[in-house]
């Protein structure tokens, strides 16, 4: 064992005791009094490590916590991005205690991803026991809406990416501590029909029927779902009609789509907003846009990769990389500097009951984003 890794497995049961007081704060992201308790946590434990640590005030979202480390570093820093929020509501501890069984560590967001903050914070505090220099300034932003889009931290995310040299994503690794250097752009749609109501039995052919212009146009979206090029697009929510004796006025779909390439979202959307009424009568509304950019393995992902998997090697780890069909926040900042994602803990269950954190894995990447963050 290296000297970092020696250091980290040393503490690991005090990573677990961190990760299990950041999980039982329960922060699910559309509480904003929920993920502020978070943040509240996160910020004291920032200052405790010495970072110059500044909270974002939010209306719409819990608040963002910036921790900022060696800030009187002149190259450019590193940015590593982490979430609070989970997709799990209040009382959910209830059913789904925190529990350590057989090296794994069970509770909603363990492992999705409250682990990765407290990673990424005794990487920096490792450092800096040991006495080791930052690669450059290092800042951590914690946010507080990943699991619903990011809108409101997704300016500060681009703003620091644009000024860092590398950014990491404490997302959860693949399985197996594999990290994503692609992921899937995602985009979302609300397509509505408008009819016109009339009733079933006495004036059937007065009505224009909304669900089933509808049904014509969920077989043309599902038409453009293309596997050779990484697209998918799914229907996966439709409401529609009053009762059954109603010809139906209204019928709405929510629309998912998937992409690995910015051209396939601009064929997308053109499509989503070329759509067409095939029923007299029938008007179609569409709402929505593409949330979150692919993120593309280029040639300077590439290299990203090739430069962590020497410094792991000399860390006596072996890295391995892998695309991912679900977005995170490494989606918008690989669009402007390289960015390595899923250097979170290794476990299972993300947003499932059987969620959980692999508690080897927490010392493994604490000294694997160590020295990340000082070999860089």
């Amino acid at each position: 064992m290296t000297e970092l890794t020696q250091y980290f497995k040393a503490r690991e049961n005090g990573m677990v005791d961190q990760l299990v007081e950041l999980v039982k704060i329960e922060s699910p992201s559309h509480d904003k009094a929920a993920v502020d308790r978070m943040s509240s946590q996160v910020m004291e434990m920032f200052i405790a490590s010495g970072a110059q640590t500044t909270r974002f005030a939010s209306s719409t979202a819990g608040d963002m916590v910036l921790g900022r480390w060696n800030a009187g570093m002149t190259n450019p820093p590193i940015t590593v991005l982490c979430h609070m929020d989970t997709v799990w509501p209040i009382g959910t501890l209830n059913n789904q205690p925190v529990r350590q069984e057989n090296g794994k560590l069970y509770g909603p967001g363990v492992y999705d991803m409250k682990a990765g903050i407290v990673i990424a914070l005794n990487a920096l505090n490792g450092l800096q026991d040991l006495g080791v220099q930052t690669a450059g300034p290092v800042q951590i932003l914690c946010t507080a809406d990943e699991e619903i889009g990011s809108v409101a931290s997704r300016a500060m995310i681009e703003k620091l990416a644009q000024e860092s040299q590398l950014v990491l994503v404490l997302e959860p690794s693949m399985p197996g501590g594999v990290i994503k250097t692609a992921r899937k752009g995602v985009g979302e749609y609300s397509l509505r029909v408008e009819g016109r109501a009339a009733h079933a039995g006495a004036d059937h052919q007065k009505g224009r029927n909304a669900i089933e212009e509808m049904a014509h146009q969920i077989l043309a979206l599902q038409k453009l779902t293309n596997y050779d090029k990484g697209t998918t697009v799914n229907v996966g929510v439709i409401k529609g009609g009053t009762a059954s004796n109603v010809v139906p006025a209204d019928c709405e779909i929510e629309i998912d789509f998937r992409i690995t390439a910015h051209e396939e979202g601009q064929r997308i959307e053109t499509a989503i907003h070329n759509l067409a009424p095939t029923l007299d009568g029938t008007r179609l509304h569409v709402t929505g846009s593409l949330n979150r950019p692919p993120m593309v393995r280029d040639a300077r992902m590439a290299a990203a990769f090739e430069k962590a998997k020497a410094i792991a090697s000399r860390q006596g780890m072996t890295l391995h990389e892998g695309s991912a069909g679900g977005a995170s926040d490494g989606n918008f900042t690989s669009v402007f500097t390289p960015t390595l994602d899923g250097l979170g803990a290794d476990g299972d269950g993300a947003h499932a009951v059987h969620e959980h954190a692999l508690v080897a894995s927490l010392p493994q990447r604490a000294a694997l984003v160590a020295a990340l963050l000082s070999e860089w």
